[in-house]
């Protein structure tokens, strides 16, 4: 756990502004839910949810604790790292618009609220419970690492024990998680991201004052963390894990994966009114995920810098394993400079990161078990609205109850938590991509080819990590999705699909009737050109 600081714990002001903060986040979901009627309220919030807000939601979900305090360590002190990581961003608008053309046309149209359902449509029930088992497992496990992270800096900030800044992050998250549901989440993420934006930029003013401008303190930056996009490497077996093939390949395969095919990102996006507003979501995300991403690498530049010209500050991090927990330099960073008053705004800004993440999670969790375990294995033509929306209900709290007792067992699994995450997610986002991939775009996939794809690119990603760790983890995704589709397609051949997919697998028909009048190719092209601004900035960034 984080050692003790010689510093001053957070003042009463600063308790009072978290306290209102909490407060006001359950008064909000306990107004939402005096409207919920049914399950349908509860999980895809009535499908009554403009675009801009299920975006920003979906973006604070990406500005979870995990990136806040990874991603400056990542830039400021991680082996191998720097602004490279910026190169990641380029595959995020190339994905939006696969997932936008190939795969919501389909899922949106099915008036879905677990995305696995669609994989029993296609294929067969042991395929939905496969994936939607995986996705609870990965999930509940990424979540609990959330929860461990932002759990020691809460320890460092106050002064409680681990336990006690677990309950306190925890109970009130599964609280309005569970009255205001999935509503409740989106409207928190909103509030939840204009203020941990507003304290990203006070923070990166200050270290801009304090050295002098951007450029100079860009220009501070130890010249190999200054690289933004590195041509010079592959990944494969050269140790290079952040080259720029790995990253945009990578990136692209996982992200799609993500945005296209994981509950907790898929929830929301069939949250909105109608398909159109649902490419809105992936739009809006697609422009606005690169200036956040910037803006907290720009942190983890000035945090760099400090660190440099202040030899005290890297004794001052509490350790891990001997050496310094570099996740932490963030908060010990604000500790140490912020006035009475904001250091409590701080605080609420690191719980605000952890909540969006921790809500939407655990919202779609209970969605996955109630849709694809409960109800589809109970006669639920005997359930009133009431009892499933009780029964969601219950379902939520006992996931975030899982979640929060996994994170004492988590512990310190990687230099930063960004990488962590990431790296445990490529294990098995190629193959589960592919297997939706396989239903989506091909008529002869059967289940059991499959559900025998995705264990083959599991067991190879697996075996890559375990005995041929100089391949970049990047690379898994791809070589995942490839070995999946290969497999799944060649062991399908033997089996007879009799099913109508004239609704399940896409075609240019369906994508035109989805479609309808909108202008959608403006929109592909918004997000190429967008590809483009991001290679720019970025390696404007490193000729500085």
């Amino acid at each position: 756990m984080a050692d003790p600081l010689e510093i001053d714990r957070i003042s009463n002001l600063d308790w009072l502004v978290v306290a209102l903060y909490l407060t006001g986040l359950i008064g909000l979901s306990f107004f939402l839910s005096l409207k919920q009627k049914d399950r349908r309220d509860y999980y895809v919030a009535g499908k009554s949810t403009g675009p801009t807000a299920i975006a920003v939601s979906v973006l604070a979900t990406q500005c979870s604790t995990n990136s806040i305090l990874g991603a400056p360590a990542f830039v400021a002190f991680a082996a191998g790292g720097g602004l490279l990581w910026l190169q990641y961003e380029l595959a995020v608008p190339l994905s939006m618009i696969f997932i936008m053309v190939f795969m919501m046309p389909i899922l949106y149209k099915l008036q879905l609220i677990s995305v696995y359902e669609y994989l029993e449509k296609r294929f067969d029930l042991k395929t939905r419970l496969l994936l939607s088992a995986v996705f609870q497992l990965i999930r509940v496990f990424a979540t609990a690492v959330t929860v461990y992270s932002i759990s020691i800096v809460i320890e460092l900030i106050t002064g409680l024990s681990f336990l006690a800044s677990v309950l306190l992050l925890g109970v009130f998250t599964v609280v309005y998680d569970v009255l205001g549901g999935m509503k409740a989440v989106i409207y928190s993420d909103v509030a939840q991201m204009i203020l941990l934006v507003a304290v990203l930029i006070f923070v990166l003013i200050m270290l801009i004052g304090e050295f002098d401008g951007l450029v100079q303190m860009i220009s501070s930056l130890p010249s190999e963390r200054q690289t933004t996009i590195d041509f010079g490497g592959h990944g494969l077996g050269d140790g290079k894990d952040f080259a720029f093939w790995p990253m945009l390949l990578g990136g692209f395969f996982l992200y799609v994966s993500y945005y296209g095919c994981d509950q907790s990102q898929v929830q929301r996006e069939l949250c909105a009114k109608n398909q159109d507003d649902s490419q809105r979501v992936l739009l809006i995300n697609g422009l606005l995920r690169f200036p956040i991403v910037l803006l907290y690498c720009l942190v983890g530049v000035g945090i760099a810098v400090y660190a440099d010209s202040t030899p005290s500050f890297l004794p001052s991090l509490p350790t891990s394993g001997g050496e310094p927990n570099y996740n932490l330099a963030v908060p010990v960073f604000l500790i140490q400079q912020l006035p009475v008053g904001i250091v409590g705004l701080t605080l609420v800004a690191l719980f605000a990161a952890a909540m969006s993440s921790l809500d939407s999670v655990i919202n779609s969790l209970s969605a996955t078990s109630m849709e694809d375990f409960l109800r589809r294995f109970s006669r639920s033509e005997e359930w009133s609205d009431k009892r499933e929306l009780l029964y969601s209900r219950l379902l939520t709290v006992f996931w975030g109850v899982v979640a929060l007792s996994m994170s004492f067992f988590v512990g310190d699994i990687a230099s930063t938590v960004l990488v962590a995450i990431n790296k445990v997610g490529s294990l098995i986002n190629g193959p589960i991509l592919g297997v939706f991939c396989l239903g989506l775009l091909t008529k002869r996939a059967a289940g059991n080819g499959a559900c025998i794809g995705l264990i083959l690119g599991f067991l190879l990603n697996l075996v890559l990590w375990l005995f041929v760790p100089t391949v970049s983890w990047l690379w898994w995704n791809v070589f995942g999705f490839f070995v999946t589709v290969v497999f799944g397609y060649l062991v399908s051949l033997s089996s007879r699909t009799w099913i109508d997919l004239s609704e399940l697998v896409w075609s240019k028909r369906a994508y035109e009737q989805a479609r309808g009048n909108q202008r959608w190719n403006m929109r592909y092209g918004l997000l190429t050109f967008w590809t483009f601004v991001i290679l720019v900035v970025s390696f404007t960034l490193s000729l500085i």
